[in-house]
């Protein structure tokens, strides 16, 4: 069975052909809204379950904590304080609204407690 199709070009009054879009369907429904695929490359490093245990953290590596649970619960306390629009900065007043702001109210309030914190890394 044949099937009849528009025309996708029609002549205007001027004689010049216009293009307008088809009813059928020109695309197919694998090409919309999809990226292509890519080749997938499988190396050897980045194989599963290839971490041995050795390279997780234990207890007999280096110190135990970086920071203090008392440190810990200021941190809390201000992302909590964020989190409601409560929370301030310093001199300026303003209403913290980044994340790492937060926490380093909570860690700068923490050091002044005397929570065992790292000090500050300094600003280049």
């Amino acid at each position: 069975m044949a099937t009849t199709r528009r025309s996708t070009s029609r002549t205007s009054k001027s004689g010049t052909r216009s293009r307008s879009r088809s009813t059928g369907r020109s695309r197919s429904s694998k090409s919309r809204g999809k990226p292509p695929a890519r080749a997938s490359r499988t190396t050897k490093s980045r194989t599963r379950g290839s971490h041995s245990k050795s390279s997780s953290r234990s207890k007999s590596t280096g110190s135990a904590r970086k920071y203090s649970p008392k440190a810990g619960e200021f941190v809390e306390e201000e992302m909590h304080e964020m989190k409601q629009g409560r929370l301030k900065s310093g001199q300026s007043g303003m209403t913290v609204k980044n994340p790492k702001q937060a926490v380093a109210i909570g860690l700068s309030k923490a050091r002044k407690a005397g929570a065992k914190v790292p000090q500050p890394k300094k600003a280049a």
